[in-house]
């Protein structure tokens, strides 16, 4: 092989190795304090706020979302979860969660407005709301996408349209996969515990890029 040939496949090779280090390290130190709302958050404390997914319900003690993902990041997460919650409900309280000084807020709702039939603009007016509220608090917002629907997820593109236009870091359909398959949900609605192991799988990285 001709020596100019080498020198040049060589050449080539630390190119494209370069252009990938270069792309990590954009990719881990500014993609997220590009387009992440008000991180790095001065605030104090992971609130997670939304319905029984957030409370747990079809867990035994201990293997819930909360419990399981604040074992991962090794922090501790307020649990503001309240079984039923609709985002209409959620509105009326969401002055507990600015109490908390709240660093990073994991916001899952949407569920129940599907289930109860809520108009989908008043869903997603709502959660808009809750999450201009949020940072006007000086916390950066996790959002949690719900599924709407059964056979097509109505729901998907305005979550995705909603982290994009107020950023906040996302993690899609949280319960993506789980639906229909009785080795991960406790019942039609809620995960067991290895359900809910998936999601904090889903979460847990997102949420470790947001407390660095």
């Amino acid at each position: 092989m001709p020596l100019c040939y080498t020198y040049t496949v060589k050449t080539l090779y630390l190119i494209i190795i370069g252009i990938v280090l270069v792309g990590i390290v954009w990719l881990l130190f500014f993609t997220t304090s590009d387009t992440v709302t008000n991180y790095p958050s001065s605030g104090s404390n992971i609130v997670a706020f939304g319905d029984s997914l957030v409370v747990g319900v079809g867990a035994t003690k201990g293997n819930d979302l909360v419990s399981l993902l604040s074992q991962s990041v090794g922090q501790p997460i307020v649990n503001l979860g309240l079984s039923g919650d609709t985002t209409r409900d959620a509105l009326l309280r969401l002055d507990a969660v600015i109490e908390q000084d709240p660093k990073v807020v994991l916001l899952l709702l949407g569920g129940n407005d599907f289930l109860q039939q809520i108009p989908q603009a008043e869903t997603f007016a709502n959660l808009e709301q809750m999450i201009e509220t949020i940072h006007e608090s000086g916390s950066t917002v996790l959002l949690l996408g719900a599924r709407g629907g059964l056979l097509r997820d109505e729901y998907k593109r305005d979550f995705e349209q909603l982290a994009e236009t107020h950023g906040t870091a996302f993690v899609p359909n949280v319960l993506d996969g789980l639906f229909a398959n009785p080795s991960r949900m406790s019942d039609a609605i809620h995960p067991n515990d290895a359900g809910y192991q998936i999601i904090v799988d889903r979460i847990e990285p997102v949420l470790m890029e947001l407390l660095q």
